[in-house]
């Protein structure tokens, strides 16, 4: 809580175990059902993965249907991150996951569920959590971890509920509530990793003292991934530019918000927006998952674009008609005519993005229509100047994240300007080591896409221009 703050840099500072998290956090206190549901409402809880929807609502919700089924119930912990630009649930299950834990056996105790199951696609996440519910030795409820093909779709409640049940993780199509029919076929409780992360510490700290931070309308932090990198806890109603300096960035050419899913934000309103559900609604912008990604100076935004949008349309369910035809048809037009494809180029983006809207299976074709409509609206004189031949001349850097590839890039050095500065190691830690001399250790580091955007911060702040990424 309390003024913006990078997390401890959750990538250098060593992970709660069960012992080190109760001496931060110390016990859990008990709440009855009825507590833990006003305790939601009255922080205005919602969950963090994406569509906000009231967590008490949801608590709600799962206790009708067991009480009119006479059927047991569930909680499910989705800690997937299939959208590249995320980080912070990956941050807590790797570095706090007793809080996690924390919150969704609170939950299972008010709904009397007999089973906890946390839903991760990455092994070293399953690791961390298995590694969690060891050291919470036997007794008590019972806590699954359970390993998920990583993909943009697995987060989706219905694709999740069906990988957890042994099918396939792919979205079914049909309006099914987990509230009524989850996990086993029981009402399920099914929220994100932050969402039980925040009601763990709503739970120590009490309503009152919790609403100290953020806005009295959205009180309380919420947890932001900044280009890809930096994971960032910040009270509601902080300044986004603040949030972009503390992370070493600035606005750039502009900054989507919310995701692949999301929306974009020109730098002015960059500069002045606060981290809010209203706030951005004035936009029509979501944080959704917390992903904030600001757009370089020195990239091609038309670029960029096209590469997630062929990207998105290749992580598609691949079950209907827009996912399997519409979204890979949308990369081919979008891409011609970022080609030079003239003003015919962009009117058939615009018919391929009506086409696939409202006819999905699931949110994923209208999420990547409204992606590319928002750049179009965001970026128009990028557009029209390369679908009219002239271009931009900027090279396409990759800002915005996406999985990593097989041969990644590389950090080269120049060691015929560089002056043992040693700006790049404080920078990129995870890529960069200083010799004893305070030099770069070595001439070429492979480094991962998802270090990328930092990769470029170091090279733009080099003071000796010694660095380039090299192919």
């Amino acid at each position: 809580m309390g003024a913006p703050r990078l997390l401890a840099g959750l990538d250098q500072v060593p992970r709660l175990d069960r012992v080190a998290h109760l001496t931060e956090h110390g016990q859990l206190p008990r709440y009855r059902p009825d507590e833990l549901v006003a305790l939601a409402e009255d922080i205005d809880l919602r969950g963090r993965g994406g569509a906000g929807f009231p967590f008490a609502r949801k608590l709600r919700a799962v206790t009708r249907s067991a009480r009119s089924t006479g059927a047991a119930t569930a909680v499910v912990v989705n800690g997937s991150e299939g959208e590249p630009s995320c980080l912070k649930d990956t941050a807590l299950l790797l570095h706090a996951p007793h809080l996690v834990l924390d919150g969704a056996l609170l939950a299972a105790a008010a709904l009397d569920a007999d089973e906890v199951v946390v839903g991760v696609t990455r092994t070293d996440v399953e690791q961390s959590v298995r590694s969690a519910v060891a050291e919470r030795g036997p007794g008590g409820r019972r806590v699954r971890v359970a390993l998920l093909p990583e993909r943009f779709v697995t987060g989706e409640g219905t694709a999740l509920v069906s990988g957890l049940n042994g099918g396939a993780t792919l979205p079914s199509g049909r309006k099914v509530r987990t509230s009524e029919r989850g996990l086993g076929g029981v009402p399920t409780l099914l929220s994100n990793t932050e969402t039980y992360a925040q009601l763990a510490v709503a739970a120590r700290l009490g309503a009152l003292d919790y609403r100290t931070a953020g806005l009295p309308s959205e009180p309380g932090t919420v947890l932001l991934t900044v280009a890809g990198s930096t994971v960032v806890e910040a009270p509601t109603g902080t300044s986004l530019a603040y949030v972009l300096d503390l992370c070493g960035t600035e606005p750039g050419q502009g900054v989507l918000v919310g995701g692949y899913h999301g929306r974009w934000l020109d730098p002015a309103t960059a500069r002045s927006v606060q981290v809010s559900r209203q706030a951005l609604a004035a936009y029509d912008a979501v944080l959704g998952a917390g992903a904030v990604l600001p757009l370089p100076e020195d990239t091609c935004p038309a670029g960029e674009v096209v590469r997630v949008t062929r990207w998105m349309a290749e992580e598609s369910a691949g079950q209907c008609g827009p996912c399997v035809r519409g979204l890979p048809a949308l990369a081919d037009v979008l891409e011609g005519a970022v080609a030079g494809g003239g003003r015919a180029a962009l009117e058939a983006v615009e018919a391929r993005m009506v086409a696939v809207r409202g006819r999905g299976a699931c949110s994923h074709p209208d999420g990547t229509s409204h992606f590319v409509a928002s750049a179009l609206s965001a970026f128009p004189d990028e557009f029209r100047d390369h679908a009219l031949g002239s271009g931009c001349g900027r090279r396409v850097l990759g800002a915005l994240p996406l999985p990593e590839d097989e041969s990644p890039e590389r950090l080269v050095v120049d060691w015929t300007l560089c002056k043992g500065h040693g700006l790049c190691v404080d920078i990129l830690p995870d890529v960069v080591r200083l010799d004893a001399d305070g030099y770069p250790a070595q001439a070429s580091m492979p480094v991962p896409a998802r270090l990328r955007p930092k990769a470029l911060r170091a090279v733009r702040r080099c003071p000796a221009l010694a660095l380039r990424i090299q192919d």
